[in-house]
């Protein structure tokens, strides 16, 4: 009961984003029983119809990002102080975080299945003169295990991903070895280095420097067994505080422009034969393989370039003498840059593809059907909608600090100019880049 309350009474902003889930579930089914209804109603084409079916993975990849992007930022299945000794630990709270995804995409891969049938007739009738009987097999009956099998996916897949994500971890620290060097050790019940066997003193340890009562001979206080003197321990043997390095350059930044230039070069080398006229759900261009795999590195590249570009933002926000304003948006976009690095590299990464898709096939004649629309539409709404939710949770995550500022007495609007200082340095950055990328993946195919 405790945890039916804790889905049912949630924010109305994080209802929308259920519903977003539900939403982009029911398009990425719709999609899937299109395939299906293509199947049925053309046997005969066969690698046709594996074709739509792959294209479906892109869709359906998008969907469960985003349920796992929304689970990650639900307020009432979050870890706090206190929800243990009622029965929700990390591991009730992840199997709650669970059930509200499956609910969501279920929900929606049932809006699918109606509107299905519905557009097939099969409910009241042929809507809209029966222009969807062509794709969707109106008058065939359905299969009923490969109907449950194509709407069990996005759930399924979805449901999976959220609890290996979100799955409680050891709480016992991980204890590292440490380096120990045998000048500054003491062992137990035994004489130090240079004790009476070697001729000197006895588990004593003269301090370095000479200076003061410890310089003087004095003995050092008694370690315990295989503890390394504090005094000769290098900064480097120790641990970091969980905020030092924060800001660290995100690594791989190097392999993703690799990986970028061969894509781009793969693109190149499809573009040496002509494009086909158009672009449908169910075609590709000609030297589909090294185009999609251009598109496939490209892609790769960006998510993993992101971050990092995500980090050189911010630390270009703070050059030239800045100021607090600057400073405060820098330091964040630094400290951030892992987190939302990665959804912003999707988003350009879809954008790219749209516009070169879009200039590529530029033609009077209709170029998308209403399907390659809608998977676009799914696509291109779940990488938006991805990134504001992790704005959401980099917000979340932000709070005790922006509590703290306006303890200090920082004034709000300087926290808000922060943000929309981020807001604009990624989008004048990463705007031109996609546009650049977009353009070099479409010049070799349109000469």
């Amino acid at each position: 009961m405790l945890d039916l309350r804790l889905t049912r009474a949630a924010r109305p902003a994080v209802q929308l984003r259920r519903l977003l889930v539900a939403a982009a579930s029911a398009g990425t089914g719709f999609l899937l029983l299109s395939c299906l209804g293509y199947a049925l109603k053309r046997p005969e084409a066969a690698g046709s119809a594996a074709l739509r079916l792959a294209w479906c993975v892109v869709p359906v990849a998008a969907t469960v990002y985003l349920a796992l992007a929304v689970a990650r930022t639900d307020p009432g299945t979050r870890p706090r102080p206190g929800l243990s000794a009622i029965g929700l630990g990390p591991a009730r709270l992840m199997a709650v975080s669970s059930l509200v995804t499956a609910l969501s995409t279920t929900l929606g891969s049932l809006v699918a299945l109606s509107l299905f049938l519905h557009l097939r007739g099969d409910l009241t009738g042929l809507p809209f003169d029966g222009a969807g009987a062509s794709f969707l097999a109106a008058g065939k009956s359905l299969p009923l295990a490969a109907t449950l099998t194509l709407l069990a996916v996005v759930p399924v897949v979805a449901t999976v991903a959220v609890a290996l994500a979100l799955r409680p971890s050891d709480p016992r620290p991980v204890v590292r070895p440490q380096r120990r060097y045998l000048p500054f050790v003491r062992q137990a019940g035994g004489p130090a280095a240079g004790g009476p066997a070697a001729g000197g003193r006895t588990g004593e340890v003269e301090a370095a420097g000479g200076g003061g009562a410890a310089g003087k001979g004095t003995p050092a206080a008694a370690a315990p067994a295989g503890v390394i003197d504090p005094r000769f321990t290098s900064p480097s043997l120790t641990d970091k505080p969980d905020d030092e390095g924060a800001g660290d350059t995100p690594a791989g930044l190097p392999w993703a422009v690799a990986l970028v230039a061969a894509g781009l070069t793969a693109q190149a080398y499809a573009g040496r034969t002509p494009p086909t006229p158009a672009f449908t759900f169910t075609t590709v261009p000609t030297g589909a393989g090294f185009f999609l795999l251009g598109w496939l590195l490209t892609a790769v590249g960006l998510v993993l370039a992101a971050p990092g570009l995500t980090h050189l933002c911010g630390r270009l926000l703070q050059c030239a003498r800045p100021g607090a304003l600057r400073l405060l948006a820098g330091r964040g976009l630094m400290a951030e840059a892992t987190r939302i690095g990665r959804p912003l590299g999707i988003l350009c990464a879809v954008t790219a593809a749209g516009y070169a898709v879009t200039t590529l096939y530029d033609s009077p004649g209709r170029p998308f059907g209403p399907l390659s629309a809608l998977g676009a539409l799914v696509v291109a709404g779940c990488a938006f909608a991805t990134l504001l939710t992790v704005a959401v949770e980099t917000r979340q995550g932000r709070a005790e600090t922006t509590d703290a500022l306006l303890r200090l007495g920082a004034p709000a609007t300087v926290l808000r100019g922060a943000a929309a200082l981020r807001a604009f340095a990624l989008l004048a950055f990463f705007a031109p880049l996609t546009l650049a990328i977009a353009a070099l993946a479409a010049f070799p195919l349109t000469r």
